[in-house]
């Protein structure tokens, strides 16, 4: 692959340009918290192809697991069984701040133009462990790490004084709970998040809330997979009333904290392991990609219905570059990606979804997303 042609070379005119928690976010593409922003070298090469909304891998207080191998498996639709980060949290933040260091080298003296989004899980308890708290604080606050990295980089690029890098790597969270987690712990946690963190706050939330009948309809009798989503993931998961005062109590909690709330669709699909990729010990698996896209776009069009479209949901579900323009015409931004760039050519596929776009805008004479 040429990866000059794949790279995203920002234009002039702000056409792909926006504000999200007041900061410049210079295109609506974005990648989704998993394997791909784990490291520096995928969130540079992610940033190189145009995404500029990128998610940080999940991290949670228990960050020494014995993860199944394979935990992947990316055929048409996407499975994992995967359960959080394989990096101690400590570790997280290194590669995470030296990609927020690397890019601003790469970007210079231009406005940075995209936002490092904190991806924390999965219960209260967890959240409020010193590891977690201690990833907050530098997340908030990394001038004494940054500095020491500075004075390295420094021996080979005597210019890095003159860039300009904040402190702040990240003021926003997506909160990912446990499937199954109870609905006034998910309220807890946001509450704890905007109150007491000051955090703008998505919430990301579970494609179960579109129910059983209409989301076995959609994914096995329209689509006509064989996925088995079996009863109890939608009897441990969020319910759909319970949501709906979740996403009114945190959005007044937000407006009084002057902070930004969000929600997010959606998490993957949980479903029974019927596939030989897998260990035998792991019962579930967990769906994304292109089976997932039309569940989440339902249940976005059904909390929209619900809340006079006033909702902010940025999404993340089967995106591609032949939808990518349609859910943004939905008024769903940014969007995130995940399953499409784990299948060859990876984070060069992101090019072709802005070029996309772009023609759509020139097609209906659009000079902005709005």
């Amino acid at each position: 692959m040429d990866w000059i042609k794949v790279c995203f070379i920002p234009v002039t005119e702000p056409v792909f340009q926006s504000q999200r928690f007041g900061q410049l976010l210079e295109t609506p593409l974005g990648v989704a918290a998993g394997p791909h922003t784990q490291m520096a070298q995928n969130i540079i090469g992610a940033w190189l192809c145009g995404a500029r909304f990128i998610e940080l891998k999940t991290i949670q207080t228990l960050d020494e697991l014995d993860v199944s191998k394979p935990c992947i498996d990316m055929y048409d639709e996407g499975y994992n069984c995967e359960w959080s980060q394989e990096l101690r949290i400590k570790d997280s933040f290194d590669q995470y701040l030296n990609a927020w260091i690397i890019l601003h080298i790469l970007m210079g003296q231009r406005p940075f133009g995209g936002i490092f989004n904190m991806s924390v899980g999965y219960n209260y308890e967890g959240i409020l462990s010193d590891n977690v708290q201690w990833f907050f604080d530098k997340m908030n606050d990394c001038h004494a790490e940054k500095q020491e990295k500075i004075n390295a980089i420094r021996k080979i690029y005597s210019r890095i004084d003159e860039i300009a890098i904040p402190d702040c790597i990240s003021n926003n969270v997506t909160l990912s709970t446990m499937h199954g987690c109870p609905p006034q712990e998910i309220e807890k946690i946001g509450l704890y998040l905007i109150e007491e963190k000051g955090l703008h706050t998505t919430i990301k939330l579970n494609p179960t809330l579109l129910g059983p009948d209409e989301l076995r309809c959609i994914l096995n009798d329209t689509l006509g997979y064989s996925t088995p989503v079996p009863d109890l993931a939608f009897e441990h998961d969020l319910k759909y009333s319970d949501a709906l005062s979740i996403i009114r109590n945190l959005s007044l909690a937000a407006e009084k904290k002057k902070v930004h709330f969000a929600i997010k669709l959606t998490n993957t699909l949980e479903s029974l392991n019927f596939r030989s990729v897998f260990p035998e010990n792991e019962k579930m698996m967990y769906m994304s990609g292109r089976a997932l896209h039309p569940i989440s776009i339902n249940l976005a069009r059904k909390l929209q219905r619900d809340f006079g479209g006033k909702l902010d949901i940025s999404f993340s579900a089967g995106a591609n570059c032949f939808n990518f323009a349609d859910i943004l015409a939905c008024g769903l931004k940014p969007v995130t990606v995940c399953s499409d760039i784990l299948k060859p050519g990876g984070y060069g596929r992101l090019s072709q979804y802005l070029e996309n776009v772009k023609e759509e805008m020139h097609r209906l004479s659009a000079n902005s997303l709005d």
